[in-house]
């Protein structure tokens, strides 16, 4: 995969060239940024233009904040940008993963050795620092620019080197190793929210997702004559009206105990949602070519998980299907039989997602009898009306595994928020003519839609991750500015690397 940026590891040398990167910490006492030894010897000779230039942008070190020099007085570096970390002993790793992204947008176009030093007064920069400070440069960096036949001079040659230098630069290297691979699995995710659906088919997707097996994941790939055995009338009732074929592709890692239960990872990948028969207004359409992010970051874990050499045995399914309104595409009234057996009566063609996901987790509880289960799909408009684009909705059957996924997001910050399940709601998909039907109405739309999604797992514990509102078109942040987000992929390699690894 194409980097935007080049990453490498050293301890500091006498001397530096280029644009320079330093740290400054908020004061203990008095209002002048802290500096590390090593970083108050270097800028020496420059101290009195610094001191001027701090006091005149009232810069105290706060995190987030940064000054720039141009050509410093007596450094042979040729800027210099001071970024402010805030207090050292507050620092988590996601500050340091947005201190890079913080960095990575600071650079003037067509920047191409970068030096960042990370030292701070009082405290040694620990390597998972810099991992993270590294990983923040490469998410920042990333441009989906493939189809861009006319660029900027700028856009087209710029990849800046970045040498962090840091005093243990080898545990740096270390951790670096791991992380790489989950930048490589976010970058995955982006790249395939982005991509076009006339590019993007089911087909396409399942192809890519084979890719995997280059990073030691076994994939196998179930063309409709398989579906239609194993009985799957949900998911592809959703794909009947498409001319594209639907797929779903297993993805294995073993790297745990032999005869250890996997954990299982399910995503929606409608690589594009018309609305089918109940057709979705024109107006932003075209953002329905990422309705397949779920699937998008099952793909981006397995990667993750796969080059980190995760101690677990993890298997990632994706359901690909494309709902169009065709003349042999479902119709609100009709009746499905799902895998499970169970009939669903349609009522509206545009509530697919949870069709699709409903045969997969079946599936995936039936054969591979994991420890868990975690869905993730872009299900619901009514979760962006209840959390807005910050958080996804969190809807679970067990609580351990509820509260996992909320410390791991705030550890990575990608943040969820829970939402209620109860028998209560289960009336509101009661169907006059069939076991269910796939929509509730309008009230609690992102409940009904697990509720539904609930009678398809079982006694298995598992976990539903709305994430409609923040796997495409999120704010912007430090460490993004894609519009497929790539999110999931470091929250839930995270809750597999704290919890699950043997």
């Amino acid at each position: 995969m194409p980097d935007h940026v080049k990453i490498s590891f050293a301890k500091l040398p006498a001397r530096l060239e280029g644009l320079v990167v330093v740290l400054a910490a908020e004061p203990v006492e008095g209002d002048a940024p802290a500096f590390a030894g090593p970083v108050e010897a270097l800028l020496a000779p420059s101290s009195a233009q610094l001191t001027s230039a701090m006091q005149a942008e009232r810069f105290t070190g706060k995190s987030g904040k940064g000054i720039d020099l141009l050509a410093p007085v007596g450094l042979d570096a040729s800027r210099l940008l001071v970024m402010g970390v805030g207090k050292p002993a507050d620092l988590k790793a996601f500050d340091w993963l947005k201190l890079g992204g913080a960095i990575m947008g600071r650079l003037p176009a067509g920047t191409k050795d970068v030096s960042v030093v990370l030292a701070l007064p009082g405290s040694e920069v620990p390597g998972d620092a810099a991992a993270e400070l590294a990983l923040g440069l490469r998410l920042r960096a990333y441009a989906f620019d493939r189809y861009k036949t006319k660029k900027k001079p700028d856009e087209a040659t710029a990849k800046p080197k970045v040498t962090l230098y840091i005093a243990d630069d080898s545990a740096a290297k270390r951790a670096w190793k791991k992380r790489e691979g989950i930048g490589e699995g976010v970058v995955i995710a982006r790249d395939l929210v982005n991509e076009p659906a006339n590019v993007l088919t089911p087909t396409e997707f399942a192809k890519r997702a084979g890719d995997l097996a280059k990073v030691g994941v076994d994939v196998e790939v179930l063309g409709e004559k398989d579906l239609k055995k194993l009985g799957m009338g949900a998911l592809l009732g959703v794909g009947q009206g498409s001319g594209e074929e639907s797929r779903v592709v297993v993805m294995r890692w073993n790297g745990g105990k032999a005869d250890e239960a996997p954990v299982a990872f399910v995503g929606k990948g409608v690589v594009f949602d018309t609305g089918g028969i109940s057709i979705k207004q024109a107006a932003g359409m075209e953002d329905m070519k990422g309705d397949m992010a779920g699937a998008a970051c099952v793909v981006g874990l397995m990667h993750a998980l796969a080059s980190r050499k995760a101690k677990a045995n993890v298997v990632g399914l994706i359901g690909l299907v494309e709902n169009m309104p065709d003349g042999k595409a479902q119709r609100p009234g009709d009746i499905v039989t799902s895998m499970s057996g169970q009939t669903i009566e349609i009522i509206n063609t545009d509530a697919e997602g949870r069709l699709v996901l409903g045969d997969v987790l079946w599936y995936a509880k039936e054969r591979f009898k994991p420890q868990f289960m975690v869905d993730l799909a872009t299900l619901t408009g009514a979760i962006i009306v209840a959390l807005g684009t910050e958080h996804a909705g969190l809807f679970s059957n067990n609580d351990t595994l509820a509260e996992r996924l909320t410390d791991s997001g705030l550890t990575t910050g990608e943040k969820v928020w829970r939402l209620p399940l109860s028998a209560d709601y289960d009336k509101l998909i009661d169907s006059k003519f069939a076991d269910m039907k796939n929509t509730g109405g309008r009230f609690g739309g992102s409940i009904t839609a697990a509720q539904f999604i609930q009678r398809f797992v079982g006694d298995v514990p598992w976990a539903h991750l709305d994430i409609a509102g923040t796997a495409m078109s999120s704010p912007a942040t430090e460490f993004n500015r894609s519009w497929g987000s790539g999110w999931g992929v470091r929250l839930l390699d995270d809750l597999v690397a704290r919890h699950y690894e043997s």
